[in-house]
């Protein structure tokens, strides 16, 4: 569905607005690669609100990305889509996990992969989360300080750590460049202690930011790579792996302006590919690679079902007319990421007719419940009415995981699982809980 900035004024009635202009519309999200029928016909069927992921959308994902990658290891960031349909796809696939808590491990152990294909990717961990995750199996553990690797060492001995190398996070929506990962410098001393202490200096590791939108942040990344790889043998350290973190983008999601995005995908896995090679020319010992996809494996196989709570038109304090499309769901059950994107909506009731042009929120008393109100209006079809059903499209990463418990008593959403195996059984008739 297309989308213009340029606001045409209604009038002053909301029940007699003029339309902003006369067209067909098609309803349909821009096509990419993906085959979307499956998830369509579930989205038409489905008769309340709800999110639905289409498992086999998300196993081709997979596929393609180990195509892409040929012997890289895929480590699915959960946080992501913590759903337990959607894990278990994964793992028979032959997926491990990047899990952030010893809650997150527990639910990955639970979808039957070995400890060994889980890696405790949060270096903010207390020494109570650490012993828990040392007990449940988990040996591989992500660092980036001194401190942090006293307390593995202590709580979690003879285990492998990978220290992680901040980035600066440029071309990605969230740049995730100040909370996480280390100096170079500080990489070597890190890893230094954490031979010292008796655990096993495994590798090194990155994240460029998520949803990257260009490929040199990879080539960046690489660079300070090679230079600590070198640093490291020089010192005697050989580190067997490189994770090469998240930051593989979605497709399907639009600006905030609400303006395509259109990442470089195959370019970036050149420059992937490309780098690999380079670090192991450097290191001087094999290396094994990971990556740890999250929305890239998700965001484009998931989608809710919503409708409508209301299309008002009122004006702001200096006379500028606005409409506002009021949707059943928004930034606190099923889209999180309004901040930063706008995602695809299609109304399928309305396939063609009269538009305006409207700032599209969601239900709650909470102002920051909105798509940008600058520059980022909405076509939306002049007679949808409250009720009417709207198709969020590219929203299945962290739409589950971020939903509140029930903020302004707005529930999360259901979910339901489409394809794949079921898993322990799939969802029931009525789909599971998000």
């Amino acid at each position: 569905m297309t989308r213009q900035t340029a606001h045409q004024a209604p009038s002053q009635a909301p029940h007699h607005r003029a339309p902003t202009e006369t067209a067909v519309h098609t309803g349909a999200p821009r096509p990419d690669q993906h085959d979307r029928a499956a998830l369509r016909a579930a989205l038409a069927a489905a008769t309340d609100d709800r999110i639905v992921y289409d498992l086999d959308g998300i196993g081709r994902q997979y596929t393609d990305l180990v195509h892409e990658l040929p012997g890289v290891a895929v480590r699915f960031a959960m946080k992501a889509c913590p759903v337990d349909e959607v894990l278990d796809h994964l793992a028979a696939l032959g997926a491990g996990f990047d899990a952030a808590s010893p809650q997150e491990i527990a639910q990955a152990l639970r979808t039957g992969v070995a400890p060994e294909l889980i890696h405790y990717g949060n270096t903010v961990k207390s020494d109570r989360n650490i012993a828990e995750a040392y007990r449940l199996g988990v040996r591989d553990f992500a660092t980036d300080s001194l401190e942090d690797v006293a307390a593995i060492a202590e709580h979690a001995p003879g285990s492998r750590v990978f220290c992680r190398i901040a980035t600066t996070g440029e071309g990605a929506l969230w740049g995730l460049s100040h909370k996480f990962g280390c100096s170079p410098e500080d990489a070597l001393r890190v890893l230094g202690e954490a031979r010292t202490a008796g655990l096993v200096p495994s590798g090194l590791s990155v994240h460029v930011g998520s949803q990257q939108m260009t490929a040199e942040a990879w080539g960046a990344a690489v660079d300070s790579l090679a230079a600590v790889l070198e640093a490291l043998n020089w010192r005697g350290i050989t580190p067997e792996r490189i994770n090469l973190g998240g930051g593989l983008p979605a497709l399907g999601v639009l600006d905030r302006r609400g303006r395509p995005l259109d990442p470089p995908l195959d370019k970036m896995f050149a420059v992937i590919r490309e780098g690999m090679d380079r670090l192991r020319e450097v290191n001087a010992g094999p290396l094994e690679f990971l990556v740890e996809p999250g929305r890239h494996l998700v965001a484009d196989h998931g989608a809710i079902r919503a409708h409508v709570a209301r299309l008002t038109s009122r004006r702001r304090l200096d006379g500028t007319p606005e409409d506002w499309l009021y949707l059943s769901c928004g930034k606190f059950n099923g889209l999180y990421e309004m901040d930063q994107l706008q995602y695809r909506l299609e109304f399928p009731t309305h396939p063609g007719g009269q538009f305006v042009n409207a700032v599209v929120a969601g239900p709650t008393c909470d102002s920051d419940d909105a798509y940008a109100q600058e520059g980022g209006l909405v076509r939306v079809p002049l007679a949808v009415g409250s009720g009417d059903p709207v198709w969020v499209h590219s929203c299945g990463a962290y739409a589950a995981a971020y939903a509140t418990r029930g903020f302004n008593g707005f529930e999360p959403l259901p979910y339901t699982c489409i394809g794949g195996s079921g898993g322990r059984g799939g969802p029931g008739p009525e789909g599971g809980t998000a």
